[in-house]
């Protein structure tokens, strides 16, 4: 983790796009927070945007602005992300989850450093350092087609992951106290005990599970100490059972890749490139085999 302190220290001091890379709970909103206030850009606006949480049909608006009048119930004016991280840094949050349709326009305004707003005709130099955050294996989305190749290596000027809580266990009394503090108790004391379990955790949910479960045990902990008793864990998500332990001898091919692609559309929500994606099949052979199915 020094390591990739030490780097971004260097990265905050330039222009590039940099593109924090690691799993959700690992802290990339709070490192990429940190890189804008050791910038330059620092006395500029922080504006996040995040990909993943803007539906779909408000996402250009949000983050192009729009014009009065421009489509029913735009009364006003408005600003977009870009507009309003002029002179400072924009954070795209969950890049990965950005629509595919509006990925083009990004590229553009990353490129020609300017937006035109919705319904609008005029296009509006801005000067932003644009961050962005995935957990995502952008990768393997480009080769499902589900994320424009173009525009990754745009975000890839500088690709800095953040190891997981579980590959950095050391760090935990390093981080512990930060957390306190930022829960308000900052002179609550762990037992050796309570440390000791700490670390035989696993942490799926990385720094952020580390703070709920301080938190949680803060509402039992008394006279400003916190024991093993007094811990709550996320209850672990058990394992689907392998393969060749399910009855599929005799069944069809054809039935059980019907199975396998109705039960990953649902997990996925219907979206079909992400579908795609944990099928190992590209998004036209997904098309493909659900013409042949009948889905």
């Amino acid at each position: 983790m020094q390591q990739v302190l030490a780097a971004l220290s260097r990265l905050a001091q330039t222009e590039l796009t940099i593109t924090i890379v690691g799993e959700t709970g690992t802290g990339k909103d709070v490192i990429a927070q940190a890189i804008h206030e050791h910038s330059p850009r620092r006395n500029g606006p922080f504006v996040v945007f995040d990909c993943g949480a803007v539906a779909a049909n408000l996402a250009e608006s949000e983050l192009f602005g729009h014009e009065r009048g421009a489509f029913t119930g735009a009364l006003a004016t408005h600003s977009g992300a870009f507009e309003r991280a002029n002179g400072g840094t924009l954070f795209l949050d969950e890049i990965g989850e950005l629509p595919m349709d509006l990925q083009p326009r990004l590229l553009r305004a990353l490129e020609n450093r300017g937006v035109r707003r919705v319904g609008g005709t005029q296009y509006r130099p801005v000067d932003v350092r644009v961050l962005a955050a995935t957990n995502r294996d952008l990768p393997a989305f480009v080769k499902a087609r589900a994320f424009r190749e173009d525009l990754f290596f745009r975000l890839a000027a500088a690709l800095v992951p953040i190891p997981a809580l579980r590959h950095r266990l050391e760090d935990l009394q390093l981080l512990i106290p930060g957390l306190l503090a930022d829960l308000g108790v900052a002179n609550t004391v762990l037992t050796d005990e309570t440390l000791a379990r700490l670390a035989a955790h696993s942490w799926p949910g990385n720094v952020r599970e580390l703070k709920n479960t301080l938190a949680s045990a803060l509402a039992f902990a008394e006279g400003g100490t916190v024991k093993l008793e007094h811990l709550r864990f996320m209850p672990s998500v058990s394992e689907p059972r392998p393969l060749d332990q399910l009855i599929l001898g005799g069944k069809s091919l054809e039935s059980l890749e019907r199975v396998a692609i109705v039960q990953t559309l649902a997990q996925q929500g219907g979206n079909k490139a992400q579908t795609a994606l944990s099928l190992g099949i590209s998004v036209s052979t997904l098309y493909e085999k659900l013409k042949k199915l009948g889905l």
